[in-house]
């Protein structure tokens, strides 16, 4: 009765609980903690999206149970939003199944199409449901070292390569989480060409396609001819509408893997909470303008961010997209890793943030830093950071009580 259940044993130790541990006590001790470390929203969902849920809640028809597909208004005001953003036409019946969150759908995915042993290709550093859905369900991971020090390609023909048996699927997330790289629709196009000569299914984590600031929309793989041969795509409402507790997503595009996380999905959930569909519904078909006033939010709070960390000494790529800030450790605190940097951060700055590691080995040399506080706390953190900085005696005693506790 002792023995450890056969998948948690293959689930790690969470690497973001000892940071969330010192953040609790430290809160609990009365400190205030400016937390950048997790992406939730800290903005409500628009007032018209809000009202609509009300509205529907006082249905008493809506009480009963969903549908685990989703309903149909929200399925074709999905494909509506993919005609009209990307000019892709999406059957709503065949093509599109609504998810609890795009990780309860990737997840699920991976419950429907993996067999024990597969081998599914996965980014890395990257989001962690992106591999873990797939430990939970048995495959083994091949993790591809992605950045700008890595040819996307030539790591892909690599990975296939020397993969035995060949690989089943390829995760792709792009705007990515954590790094906020960025592709056009000629990367989609190779990948799309390797992967359906190889025969390989590719999954694509398109949660970030409306927090982008500079350039070109972010494409969607759909868009590619062909790519719904071999491609599903996940969207969610989470952070393009401020609604990440509401729990609504997307997965689109090849009918035979849509049609398989249905099935799963049939067996295990009666779908959203109906008024949440139909006030999600509401979200994709009405007014737009608050996409703009999130996307120029983040802008100005990234701003903040990145000129006061550069006035700190701390020189950190302004990101292109997503809510996220990537950032490698400064070179004299490299040698501690992203996991003791996190919490010097958090015990001598007050700063909470991301260790790097928690999204892969390959992202153990940065640092996550969301934009979820306003521009006043995110001034006072970028204070904070430089006043530890400035102390470099300080700095060097505390590496080395660092050091000896390790």
């Amino acid at each position: 009765m002792e023995q450890e259940f056969h998948r948690i044993k293959r689930l790690p130790p969470y690497v973001f609980a000892e940071v969330n541990d010192l953040k609790a006590k430290a809160r609990a001790a009365g400190e205030d903690i400016i937390d950048f470390g997790m992406g939730n929203p800290d903005q409500p969902p628009p007032p018209h999206v809000i009202a609509k849920l009300v509205e529907a809640a006082q249905d008493p028809r809506t009480h009963r149970y969903s549908t685990s597909r989703g309903i149909p208004g929200l399925r074709k005001a999905l494909a509506a939003y993919y005609q009209r953003r990307f000019g892709v036409e999406i059957d709503p019946d065949s093509e599109t199944c609504v998810t609890i969150g795009s990780k309860e759908g990737l997840a699920n995915l991976a419950q429907a199409i993996t067999s024990p042993g597969d081998i599914i290709l996965v980014p890395n550093p990257s989001y962690p449901i992106h591999a873990f859905g797939f430990i939970i369900a048995g495959a083994s991971i091949r993790s591809m070292p992605v950045g700008s020090d890595f040819d996307f390609m030539a790591q892909l023909e690599r990975a296939v390569k020397h993969s035995v048996p060949k690989p089943t699927a390829l995760v792709l997330n792009y705007p990515a989480n954590p790094t906020a790289e960025v592709v056009g629709v000629d990367f989609y196009a190779e990948v799309v060409d390797f992967c359906r000569r190889h025969g390989i299914y590719v999954i694509s984590d398109l949660a970030y396609a409306e927090v982008y600031f500079e350039g070109d929309p972010p494409p969607s793989i759909l868009q590619v001819p062909g790519a719904r041969d071999i491609a599903v795509e996940f969207t969610s409402l989470s952070k393009t509408y401020s609604m990440p507790g509401w729990r609504v997503g997307f997965c689109t595009g090849n009918k035979k893997l849509v049609a398989a996380l249905m099935r799963v999905k049939s067996y295990v959930d009666y779908g959203a909470f109906t008024p949440i569909q139909v006030a999600a519904t509401t979200a994709l078909n009405g007014d737009q303008s608050c996409i703009d006033e999130m996307r120029a939010r983040y802008k100005s709070r990234r701003d903040v961010l990145i000129s006061g960390l550069e006035a700190a000494g701390w020189d950190v790529p302004s990101p292109p997209a997503t809510m996220f800030a990537w950032a490698p450790l400064p070179p004299e605190f490299a040698d501690l890793g992203s996991l003791e940097f996190s919490k010097l951060l958090l015990q001598h700055a007050k700063v909470a943030v991301a260790p790097g590691v928690g999204f892969g080995e390959y992202g153990d040399g940065h640092v996550r830093l969301g934009l979820v506080e306003n521009e006043h706390r995110t001034r006072q953190a970028v204070r904070n950071i430089k006043a530890l900085f400035k102390d470099p005696e300080k700095v060097r005693n505390l590496m080395d009580e660092r050091k000896i506790a390790s």
